[in-house]
């Protein structure tokens, strides 16, 4: 979390090498393994289009991976290859709950706090993101294609 004004040049190219050059080359190298009919399904984040103090860069990211999908159903249609995009809000793992440092009072503000921002009024879990991405890479989901798919109790829409 580095707000404007104290983001560095090192900070901006760390973020973006993992989270867009690390995707890309990736997904580039696993497409000639990659039968036709294939699905793709690139992880996003709520934060690539909501405003979030201190996120700038990381959300500049996940917007990147998101606009990936776009163009690259494009690059691939010709192969029949899927390629959607899932966007969780906040999801109860240790990342996010080591944000709050390790008093265990402090990690369930931060949970409670987030909870809060959310309609559904709870925190996402991991095993519910990963029902939705495996949605997306099944036949369930075939006439899917190029989509972001928000796994974030409404977050994102508020």
């Amino acid at each position: 979390m580095v707000p404007l004004g104290e983001i560095t040049e090192a900070h901006f190219d760390d973020a973006f090498d993992r989270n867009v050059k690390g995707v890309l080359f990736t997904v580039q190298k696993a497409l000639p393994l990659l039968s036709n009919g294939a699905s793709v399904v690139l992880t996003s984040s709520t934060t690539s289009s909501m405003g979030t103090p201190a996120l700038s860069v990381y959300s500049a990211t996940k917007a990147a991976i998101r606009n990936f999908a776009r163009s690259w159903i494009l690059d691939v249609k010709d192969r029949g290859i899927r390629i959607n995009v899932i966007s969780p809000g906040p999801v109860r793992t240790p990342g996010l709950v080591d944000l709050a440092g390790p008093d265990a009072a402090q990690q369930k503000g931060l949970l409670d706090f987030l909870a809060s921002q959310i309609p559904l009024g709870r925190i996402g879990e991991p095993e519910k993101i990963a029902k939705a991405v495996l949605f997306l890479a099944s036949d369930d989901s075939s006439c899917v294609n190029g989509i972001e798919l928000f796994v974030d109790g409404g977050m994102a829409q508020v």
